[in-house]
Protein backbone atom coordinates (compact mmCIF):
# COMPACT_ATOMS: atom_id res chain seq x y z
CA UNK A 1 0.00 0.00 0.00
CA UNK A 2 1.12 3.61 -0.44
CA UNK A 3 2.54 5.79 2.30
CA UNK A 4 0.29 7.46 4.85
CA UNK A 5 -1.08 10.87 3.95
CA UNK A 6 -1.34 13.67 6.48
CA UNK A 7 -3.49 15.88 4.28
CA UNK A 8 -6.84 16.65 5.85
CA UNK A 9 -9.91 15.12 4.26
CA UNK A 10 -8.02 12.42 2.32
CA UNK A 11 -7.87 8.70 3.08
CA UNK A 12 -5.06 7.80 5.46
CA UNK A 13 -3.44 5.57 2.86
CA UNK A 14 -2.66 6.70 -0.68
CA UNK A 15 -4.13 4.86 -3.64
CA UNK A 16 -2.06 2.19 -5.37
CA UNK A 17 -2.03 1.59 -9.13
CA UNK A 18 -3.18 -1.94 -10.00
CA UNK A 19 -3.40 -1.64 -13.79
CA UNK A 20 -1.26 1.01 -15.52
CA UNK A 21 -2.22 2.14 -19.02
CA UNK A 22 0.37 3.01 -21.66
CA UNK A 23 0.46 3.48 -25.42
CA UNK A 24 -1.23 0.49 -27.03
CA UNK A 25 -2.44 -0.91 -23.70
CA UNK A 26 -5.42 0.69 -21.93
CA UNK A 27 -7.30 -0.70 -18.92
CA UNK A 28 -10.94 0.12 -18.20
CA UNK A 29 -14.04 -1.17 -16.38
CA UNK A 30 -12.84 -2.32 -12.92
CA UNK A 31 -14.39 -5.15 -10.89
CA UNK A 32 -13.27 -6.29 -7.42
CA UNK A 33 -14.12 -9.00 -4.90
CA UNK A 34 -12.72 -9.71 -1.42
CA UNK A 35 -12.63 -13.28 -0.14
CA UNK A 36 -12.62 -13.02 3.65
CA UNK A 37 -11.70 -16.69 4.12
CA UNK A 38 -8.41 -16.31 2.26
CA UNK A 39 -7.92 -12.58 2.95
CA UNK A 40 -7.52 -12.13 -0.81
CA UNK A 41 -8.66 -9.44 -3.24
CA UNK A 42 -9.46 -10.26 -6.85
CA UNK A 43 -9.19 -7.27 -9.21
CA UNK A 44 -10.39 -7.45 -12.83
CA UNK A 45 -10.43 -5.06 -15.79
CA UNK A 46 -10.76 -4.90 -19.55
CA UNK A 47 -7.48 -4.73 -21.48
CA UNK A 48 -7.67 -2.72 -24.71
CA UNK A 49 -5.28 -1.55 -27.42
CA UNK A 50 -6.95 1.88 -27.34
CA UNK A 51 -9.72 3.66 -25.46
CA UNK A 52 -12.30 2.42 -27.99
CA UNK A 53 -14.81 -0.20 -26.83
CA UNK A 54 -14.16 -2.16 -30.04
CA UNK A 55 -10.48 -2.61 -29.14
CA UNK A 56 -10.89 -4.91 -26.09
CA UNK A 57 -8.48 -7.86 -26.38
CA UNK A 58 -8.74 -9.55 -22.96
CA UNK A 59 -10.00 -9.52 -19.39
CA UNK A 60 -7.16 -9.36 -16.89
CA UNK A 61 -6.89 -10.19 -13.20
CA UNK A 62 -4.54 -9.51 -10.30
CA UNK A 63 -4.80 -11.17 -6.89
CA UNK A 64 -3.98 -9.15 -3.80
CA UNK A 65 -3.00 -10.84 -0.55
CA UNK A 66 -4.18 -8.63 2.32
CA UNK A 67 -1.66 -8.77 5.18
CA UNK A 68 -3.20 -5.83 7.00
CA UNK A 69 -5.99 -3.51 5.88
CA UNK A 70 -3.34 -1.10 4.58
CA UNK A 71 -0.93 -3.64 3.11
CA UNK A 72 -1.66 -5.64 -0.04
CA UNK A 73 0.80 -7.76 -2.03
CA UNK A 74 -0.39 -7.98 -5.64
CA UNK A 75 0.35 -10.78 -8.09
CA UNK A 76 1.39 -10.10 -11.67
CA UNK A 77 -1.44 -9.36 -14.16
CA UNK A 78 -2.95 -12.46 -15.76
CA UNK A 79 -5.14 -12.66 -18.86
CA UNK A 80 -8.10 -14.85 -17.86
CA UNK A 81 -10.30 -14.39 -20.96
CA UNK A 82 -9.05 -13.49 -24.42
CA UNK A 83 -10.60 -12.25 -27.63
CA UNK A 84 -11.93 -15.14 -29.72
CA UNK A 85 -10.39 -16.06 -33.06
CA UNK A 86 -13.87 -15.40 -34.50
CA UNK A 87 -13.49 -11.74 -33.51
CA UNK A 88 -15.76 -11.71 -30.44
CA UNK A 89 -14.27 -9.64 -27.64
CA UNK A 90 -14.87 -10.08 -23.89
CA UNK A 91 -16.32 -6.99 -22.19
CA UNK A 92 -17.93 -5.90 -18.91
CA UNK A 93 -16.31 -8.08 -16.21
CA UNK A 94 -18.70 -8.82 -13.35
CA UNK A 95 -17.55 -10.98 -10.44
CA UNK A 96 -19.70 -12.92 -7.96
CA UNK A 97 -18.82 -15.58 -5.38
CA UNK A 98 -20.89 -18.70 -4.68
CA UNK A 99 -20.25 -19.52 -1.02
CA UNK A 100 -21.67 -23.06 -0.82
CA UNK A 101 -19.41 -24.50 -3.51
CA UNK A 102 -16.72 -21.87 -2.82
CA UNK A 103 -16.66 -20.94 -6.50
CA UNK A 104 -15.66 -17.59 -7.97
CA UNK A 105 -17.68 -16.69 -11.08
CA UNK A 106 -16.46 -14.10 -13.58
CA UNK A 107 -19.29 -13.10 -15.90
CA UNK A 108 -18.72 -11.17 -19.12
CA UNK A 109 -20.21 -10.55 -22.55
CA UNK A 110 -18.72 -11.87 -25.77
CA UNK A 111 -19.69 -9.52 -28.61
CA UNK A 112 -18.50 -8.91 -32.18
CA UNK A 113 -20.34 -5.68 -33.00
CA UNK A 114 -20.56 -2.25 -31.40
CA UNK A 115 -23.50 -1.35 -29.20
CA UNK A 116 -24.53 1.39 -31.65
CA UNK A 117 -24.60 -1.05 -34.58
CA UNK A 118 -26.76 -3.52 -32.64
CA UNK A 119 -29.20 -0.81 -31.59
CA UNK A 120 -29.48 0.58 -35.12
CA UNK A 121 -30.03 -2.88 -36.62
CA UNK A 122 -32.11 -4.29 -33.72
CA UNK A 123 -29.83 -7.33 -33.79
CA UNK A 124 -28.42 -8.63 -30.53
CA UNK A 125 -24.86 -9.89 -30.99
CA UNK A 126 -24.02 -10.19 -27.28
CA UNK A 127 -23.50 -13.60 -25.64
CA UNK A 128 -23.67 -14.09 -21.87
CA UNK A 129 -20.68 -16.12 -20.67
CA UNK A 130 -18.73 -16.90 -17.52
CA UNK A 131 -15.65 -18.67 -16.24
CA UNK A 132 -15.23 -20.18 -12.77
CA UNK A 133 -12.43 -20.98 -10.37
CA UNK A 134 -12.42 -22.84 -7.05
CA UNK A 135 -9.75 -22.51 -4.39
CA UNK A 136 -8.16 -25.84 -5.32
CA UNK A 137 -8.10 -25.02 -9.04
CA UNK A 138 -4.85 -23.74 -10.54
CA UNK A 139 -6.58 -22.36 -13.62
CA UNK A 140 -9.95 -20.91 -14.56
CA UNK A 141 -12.32 -23.23 -16.38
CA UNK A 142 -13.05 -22.78 -20.08
CA UNK A 143 -15.79 -20.23 -20.69
CA UNK A 144 -19.40 -21.37 -20.43
CA UNK A 145 -22.13 -19.72 -22.47
CA UNK A 146 -25.56 -19.38 -20.90
CA UNK A 147 -27.65 -20.80 -23.72
CA UNK A 148 -31.02 -21.43 -22.06
CA UNK A 149 -31.90 -17.72 -22.12
CA UNK A 150 -31.66 -17.16 -25.87
CA UNK A 151 -35.40 -16.65 -26.23
CA UNK A 152 -35.12 -13.61 -23.97
CA UNK A 153 -31.99 -12.44 -25.78
CA UNK A 154 -33.93 -12.25 -29.06
CA UNK A 155 -36.28 -9.67 -27.53
CA UNK A 156 -33.46 -7.16 -27.07
CA UNK A 157 -31.46 -4.99 -29.46
CA UNK A 158 -28.50 -5.70 -27.20
CA UNK A 159 -27.66 -6.11 -23.52
CA UNK A 160 -24.74 -5.96 -21.09
CA UNK A 161 -23.92 -6.92 -17.51
CA UNK A 162 -22.22 -4.99 -14.70
CA UNK A 163 -19.48 -4.07 -14.93
CA UNK A 164 -18.43 -4.49 -11.30
CA UNK A 165 -19.73 -7.12 -8.89
CA UNK A 166 -22.79 -9.26 -8.39
CA UNK A 167 -24.03 -10.61 -5.06
CA UNK A 168 -25.23 -13.76 -3.34
CA UNK A 169 -28.13 -13.29 -0.95
CA UNK A 170 -28.49 -14.96 2.44
CA UNK A 171 -30.97 -17.39 0.88
CA UNK A 172 -28.29 -18.43 -1.64
CA UNK A 173 -29.62 -16.65 -4.74
CA UNK A 174 -26.86 -15.41 -7.02
CA UNK A 175 -27.55 -12.08 -8.73
CA UNK A 176 -25.73 -10.57 -11.73
CA UNK A 177 -26.79 -6.97 -12.53
CA UNK A 178 -27.60 -6.22 -16.17
CA UNK A 179 -29.43 -3.92 -18.57
CA UNK A 180 -30.86 -4.35 -22.06
CA UNK A 181 -32.04 -2.15 -24.92
CA UNK A 182 -35.54 -2.89 -26.18
CA UNK A 183 -36.39 -3.49 -29.85
CA UNK A 184 -38.67 -0.47 -30.05
CA UNK A 185 -38.43 2.04 -32.89
CA UNK A 186 -36.29 4.07 -30.51
CA UNK A 187 -34.64 1.43 -28.27
CA UNK A 188 -34.42 2.37 -24.59
CA UNK A 189 -32.31 0.69 -21.89
CA UNK A 190 -33.78 -0.90 -18.76
CA UNK A 191 -31.97 -2.41 -15.78
CA UNK A 192 -32.70 -5.96 -14.61
CA UNK A 193 -30.65 -8.93 -13.38
CA UNK A 194 -29.84 -12.54 -14.09
CA UNK A 195 -30.26 -14.86 -11.11
CA UNK A 196 -29.62 -18.45 -10.09
CA UNK A 197 -31.09 -20.44 -7.20
CA UNK A 198 -29.01 -23.59 -7.78
CA UNK A 199 -25.44 -22.40 -7.16
CA UNK A 200 -25.01 -21.14 -10.72
CA UNK A 201 -26.09 -24.26 -12.64
CA UNK A 202 -29.03 -22.53 -14.35
CA UNK A 203 -29.93 -18.88 -14.82
CA UNK A 204 -33.16 -16.89 -15.19
CA UNK A 205 -34.05 -13.27 -16.02
CA UNK A 206 -35.65 -10.95 -13.49
CA UNK A 207 -38.28 -8.57 -14.88
CA UNK A 208 -37.01 -5.22 -16.15
CA UNK A 209 -37.28 -1.94 -14.31
CA UNK A 210 -39.91 0.16 -16.17
CA UNK A 211 -37.89 3.35 -15.80
CA UNK A 212 -35.11 4.10 -18.30
CA UNK A 213 -31.90 2.86 -16.64
CA UNK A 214 -28.53 1.41 -17.56
CA UNK A 215 -25.49 0.03 -15.71
CA UNK A 216 -26.47 -0.94 -12.18
CA UNK A 217 -25.29 -2.67 -9.04
CA UNK A 218 -27.35 -4.30 -6.31
CA UNK A 219 -27.08 -5.13 -2.63
CA UNK A 220 -29.29 -7.03 -0.17
CA UNK A 221 -31.08 -5.33 2.71
CA UNK A 222 -32.35 -7.71 5.41
CA UNK A 223 -35.10 -6.73 7.86
CA UNK A 224 -33.62 -7.31 11.33
CA UNK A 225 -37.02 -7.80 12.96
CA UNK A 226 -39.04 -9.85 10.46
CA UNK A 227 -36.25 -11.56 8.51
CA UNK A 228 -37.64 -10.31 5.18
CA UNK A 229 -35.27 -8.83 2.63
CA UNK A 230 -35.16 -6.75 -0.50
CA UNK A 231 -32.60 -6.09 -3.19
CA UNK A 232 -31.64 -2.42 -3.47
CA UNK A 233 -30.65 -1.41 -7.02
CA UNK A 234 -28.72 1.75 -7.89
CA UNK A 235 -28.65 2.39 -11.65
CA UNK A 236 -27.20 4.84 -14.13
CA UNK A 237 -29.71 7.15 -15.78
CA UNK A 238 -29.48 9.41 -18.83
CA UNK A 239 -28.99 12.49 -16.68
CA UNK A 240 -30.77 14.31 -13.84
CA UNK A 241 -31.04 11.80 -11.00
CA UNK A 242 -29.85 8.22 -10.63
CA UNK A 243 -32.47 5.51 -10.58
CA UNK A 244 -32.92 3.86 -7.18
CA UNK A 245 -35.13 0.78 -7.15
CA UNK A 246 -35.97 -2.34 -5.18
CA UNK A 247 -36.72 -5.97 -5.94
CA UNK A 248 -39.07 -7.42 -3.32
CA UNK A 249 -42.16 -9.62 -3.11
CA UNK A 250 -44.11 -7.09 -5.19
CA UNK A 251 -41.59 -7.09 -8.06
CA UNK A 252 -39.03 -4.62 -9.42
CA UNK A 253 -40.05 -1.03 -8.81
CA UNK A 254 -38.59 2.47 -8.51
CA UNK A 255 -38.13 3.86 -4.99
CA UNK A 256 -39.50 7.31 -4.27
CA UNK A 257 -38.86 7.66 -0.51
CA UNK A 258 -35.06 7.88 -0.87
CA UNK A 259 -32.69 10.83 -1.01
CA UNK A 260 -32.12 11.66 -4.71
CA UNK A 261 -28.62 11.12 -6.07
CA UNK A 262 -27.43 13.48 -8.79
CA UNK A 263 -26.46 11.89 -12.10
CA UNK A 264 -23.90 13.42 -14.43
CA UNK A 265 -25.00 14.93 -17.74
CA UNK A 266 -24.22 11.80 -19.73
CA UNK A 267 -24.38 9.45 -16.78
CA UNK A 268 -21.72 7.14 -15.36
CA UNK A 269 -21.54 3.73 -13.76
CA UNK A 270 -21.48 3.66 -9.94
CA UNK A 271 -20.99 1.02 -7.25
CA UNK A 272 -23.06 0.15 -4.18
CA UNK A 273 -22.55 -2.21 -1.23
CA UNK A 274 -24.14 -2.79 2.17
CA UNK A 275 -22.07 -3.65 5.22
CA UNK A 276 -22.81 -4.58 8.84
CA UNK A 277 -22.90 -2.17 11.72
CA UNK A 278 -20.31 -2.98 14.39
CA UNK A 279 -21.18 -3.42 18.05
CA UNK A 280 -19.27 -1.80 20.90
CA UNK A 281 -16.87 -4.75 20.94
CA UNK A 282 -16.28 -4.44 17.16
CA UNK A 283 -18.44 -7.44 16.22
CA UNK A 284 -20.81 -7.25 13.21
CA UNK A 285 -24.53 -6.91 13.89
CA UNK A 286 -27.59 -7.63 11.74
CA UNK A 287 -28.15 -3.93 11.03
CA UNK A 288 -26.54 -2.50 7.90
CA UNK A 289 -25.22 0.70 6.38
CA UNK A 290 -25.03 1.35 2.63
CA UNK A 291 -22.13 2.85 0.68
CA UNK A 292 -22.17 4.26 -2.88
CA UNK A 293 -19.36 5.56 -5.16
CA UNK A 294 -19.67 7.79 -8.23
CA UNK A 295 -17.89 10.76 -9.88
CA UNK A 296 -19.31 14.01 -8.50
CA UNK A 297 -18.64 16.49 -11.33
CA UNK A 298 -18.46 16.66 -15.10
CA UNK A 299 -16.87 19.55 -16.96
CA UNK A 300 -17.55 18.48 -20.54
CA UNK A 301 -19.48 15.81 -22.40
CA UNK A 302 -17.33 12.87 -21.30
CA UNK A 303 -14.84 14.18 -18.74
CA UNK A 304 -15.74 13.14 -15.20
CA UNK A 305 -13.99 14.25 -12.04
CA UNK A 306 -13.71 13.74 -8.28
CA UNK A 307 -14.86 10.26 -7.31
CA UNK A 308 -17.00 10.52 -4.19
CA UNK A 309 -18.37 8.02 -1.70
CA UNK A 310 -21.81 8.50 -0.14
CA UNK A 311 -22.93 6.92 3.14
CA UNK A 312 -26.43 6.12 4.30
CA UNK A 313 -27.14 8.51 7.16
CA UNK A 314 -29.25 6.05 9.15
CA UNK A 315 -28.94 2.35 9.88
CA UNK A 316 -31.24 0.34 7.61
CA UNK A 317 -33.41 -1.88 9.82
CA UNK A 318 -36.77 -2.17 8.10
CA UNK A 319 -37.68 -3.44 4.65
CA UNK A 320 -41.35 -2.46 4.93
CA UNK A 321 -40.45 1.20 5.51
CA UNK A 322 -37.28 1.39 3.46
CA UNK A 323 -36.24 5.04 3.31
CA UNK A 324 -32.62 5.42 2.34
CA UNK A 325 -31.11 8.83 3.22
CA UNK A 326 -27.75 9.71 1.68
CA UNK A 327 -24.94 11.92 2.98
CA UNK A 328 -23.03 14.46 0.93
CA UNK A 329 -20.12 12.85 -0.97
CA UNK A 330 -16.62 12.47 0.41
CA UNK A 331 -14.15 12.77 -2.48
CA UNK A 332 -11.56 9.98 -2.32
CA UNK A 333 -10.01 10.73 -5.72
CA UNK A 334 -9.50 14.34 -6.75
CA UNK A 335 -9.21 14.81 -10.51
CA UNK A 336 -10.20 12.65 -13.50
CA UNK A 337 -12.40 9.75 -12.35
CA UNK A 338 -14.56 7.16 -14.04
CA UNK A 339 -16.01 3.74 -13.29
CA UNK A 340 -15.50 2.25 -9.82
CA UNK A 341 -16.25 -0.87 -7.81
CA UNK A 342 -16.51 -1.22 -4.02
CA UNK A 343 -15.92 -4.18 -1.74
CA UNK A 344 -16.06 -4.60 2.04
CA UNK A 345 -12.83 -5.88 3.60
CA UNK A 346 -14.15 -6.45 7.17
CA UNK A 347 -14.01 -4.55 10.44
CA UNK A 348 -15.26 -1.28 8.96
CA UNK A 349 -12.71 -1.14 6.09
CA UNK A 350 -13.38 -0.87 2.36
CA UNK A 351 -11.55 -1.14 -0.93
CA UNK A 352 -12.44 0.82 -4.05
CA UNK A 353 -11.06 -0.13 -7.47
CA UNK A 354 -11.40 2.89 -9.76
CA UNK A 355 -10.54 4.46 -13.08
CA UNK A 356 -8.41 7.54 -12.42
CA UNK A 357 -5.32 9.47 -13.51
CA UNK A 358 -3.54 12.80 -13.70
CA UNK A 359 -4.68 13.71 -17.23
CA UNK A 360 -7.42 11.19 -17.95
CA UNK A 361 -9.54 8.65 -16.10
CA UNK A 362 -8.14 5.98 -18.43
CA UNK A 363 -4.55 6.54 -17.21
CA UNK A 364 -4.82 4.01 -14.39
CA UNK A 365 -7.01 1.62 -12.49
CA UNK A 366 -6.07 2.13 -8.85
CA UNK A 367 -6.93 0.58 -5.50
CA UNK A 368 -7.92 2.81 -2.57
CA UNK A 369 -8.53 1.56 0.96
CA UNK A 370 -10.37 3.60 3.58
CA UNK A 371 -12.26 3.08 6.81
CA UNK A 372 -15.79 3.89 7.91
CA UNK A 373 -14.42 6.37 10.45
CA UNK A 374 -12.41 8.14 7.74
CA UNK A 375 -15.51 8.39 5.57
CA UNK A 376 -17.49 9.92 8.45
CA UNK A 377 -14.76 12.50 9.07
CA UNK A 378 -14.44 13.23 5.36
CA UNK A 379 -18.18 13.78 4.97
CA UNK A 380 -18.23 16.08 8.02
CA UNK A 381 -15.36 18.05 6.49
CA UNK A 382 -17.22 18.33 3.18
CA UNK A 383 -20.29 19.77 4.86
CA UNK A 384 -18.43 22.45 6.88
Amino acid sequence: MGKSSSKSGKPKFEKEIVFKSKEGEVFKFPAIYYNDNDKTLFAFAEKRTSQEDSDVVALVMRKGKVNRKSEVKWSKPEEVVRKCSCGSRPINPCVVYEKHTQTLFLFFIYVNETRLWQIEHHENKARLCYITKKKKDKKWCKFIEVTDLRRAFKNWSTFAIGPGHGIQTKSGRMIVPAYAFTKDKEPTPHAFCFYSDDCGKTWECEEMLPETSMECEMTEIVDTTKGDSLIYCNARSLGGQRVQAAIDQTGFHTLTNVTPLKELQNGCQGSVISFPSLSADEKPTQEVWVLFSHPTTQTSDWERFDLGVYLSIYLVRSVGHFNLAWSQPWVINKGPSGYSDLTYIEDGWFACLMECGEKSATDDIAYQVFSYDEALKGIAGFQT
